[in-house]
């Protein structure tokens, strides 16, 4: 919005001239969500508290967490405002690039918002807090990733194929289909990257901080890139494709990235408020759209390790169970389960770490893996 409305006068006022630039409106929009979680978070939070909107506690997290459920939590209403209106406030709305990232991280929020209402109304009434029933939770997830497969499919935002993907540490290798009916199956790998990585942030968002912390590590490096793919001079220096337009996903990057950090203000432990679903449904919908929208989802196993991480163990501890369980009887699956409990972080909170160290352990593994996917610009 600003860029329209004050562009046109950069001839004149040479200061708006810097708004040409992405590094300048991607610095702008960083500030501006943060501050707005500064301005609006105390207002938000208390009333959610009026409202006595708490944290439902999940079914078979750690003792330690029992108090938390006097916490507030649909929380990702702070993010999600910080975010859009820093993005409608610099970027360029006519980018398809920042419209697509936006519309998926809208729609996710809708669902984890629709999950957390139900939840609350349910506990107030007395009945299981079950939330959206799950295959209707799904079904939403799974209509998101159609809709951004088919659009990308049959309207490509950029010179590279529609149905096409990168690899990390090549240069110049794209993967696209080997026959062209073949290329109709993009659509349901774009339905897995952003229905996983949307149900991985969920699962992720277990402590305080964790998840917030390690999304605005994971946005600001797929942020990088974006600006990398988006300019012709240093994607040809870097060797990777241009993608012409891609760098406007960088202000939308920055907005993500304010907005968690300053979320993290009122999440760090111990907690004020939690993001509940409807903020970890709609920061993993917008990684996952980010990566895809950047041809980028191979390298999205790398700078979104920890979740990938966290949900293998869910994955992992819940097929176990049930083959021990058929196999040997419940007794002897309970009581030899592959981790103490799912998802990881648990699992190294019952080991004994206090939950202010794992979670910044993992986020240094995650600054880690950021580094790694770096690298992967210049090893190719």
């Amino acid at each position: 919005m600003l860029y329209y409305l004050l562009q046109p006068f950069a001839h004149d006022v040479r200061v708006f001239n810097l708004l040409n630039y992405i590094t300048f409106r991607s610095a702008a929009a960083f500030v501006s969500a943060l501050l707005l979680t500064f301005v609006f978070g105390p207002v938000i939070i208390r009333r959610l508290r009026a409202m006595a909107v708490h944290q439902v506690v999940r079914e078979g997290t750690p003792d330690s967490h029992a108090g938390k459920g006097t916490t507030p939590t649909m929380g990702g209403l702070i993010i999600l405002a910080a975010t859009f209106v820093p993005v409608l406030l610099w970027a360029r709305l006519s980018n398809r690039y920042v419209l697509l990232a936006m519309a998926v991280t809208a729609w996710m929020g809708m669902i984890g918002f629709l999950d957390d209402y139900l939840k609350l109304r349910q506990k107030r009434e007395g009945k299981k807090n079950e939330g959206l029933v799950e295959r209707y939770k799904l079904a939403g997830q799974v209509t998101c990733g159609l809709g951004l497969g088919l659009i990308l499919l049959l309207f490509p935002i950029s010179t590279l194929p529609g149905a096409s993907t990168t690899l990390p540490f090549f240069k110049y290798i794209l993967v696209v289909p080997a026959v062209a009916w073949a290329a109709w199956m993009y659509i349901p790998w774009v339905t897995f990257i952003l229905t996983g990585f949307s149900n991985a942030v969920n699962l992720t968002d277990g402590l305080d901080g964790l998840a917030a912390g390690l999304m605005a590590i994971a946005v600001l490096t797929l942020g990088l890139f974006a600006y990398v793919a988006g300019r012709v001079d240093t994607s040809a220096y870097l060797q990777i494709f241009y993608m012409r337009g891609a760098g406007e996903l960088t202000v939308f990057c920055a907005s993500v990235v304010g907005a968690c950090i300053g979320f993290l203000w009122y999440n760090a432990h111990p907690a004020q408020v939690f993001m509940g679903d409807t903020g970890s449904l709609a920061l993993g919908g917008a990684l996952g759209s980010i990566a895809i929208l950047l041809k980028s989802e191979f390298l999205l196993l790398i700078v979104g390790a920890v979740f990938v991480a966290e949900t293998v163990s869910v994955i992992l501890q819940r097929t176990v169970f049930k083959y021990r369980k058929k196999r040997f009887g419940l007794e002897y699956a309970q009581q030899h389960r592959v981790f103490k409990r799912a998802p990881l972080h648990h699992h190294f909170e019952l080991s004994g770490w206090p939950e202010t160290q794992v979670v910044i352990r993992f986020w240094i593994i995650g600054i880690l893996c950021a580094i790694l996917a770096l690298s992967t610009l210049k090893l190719r």
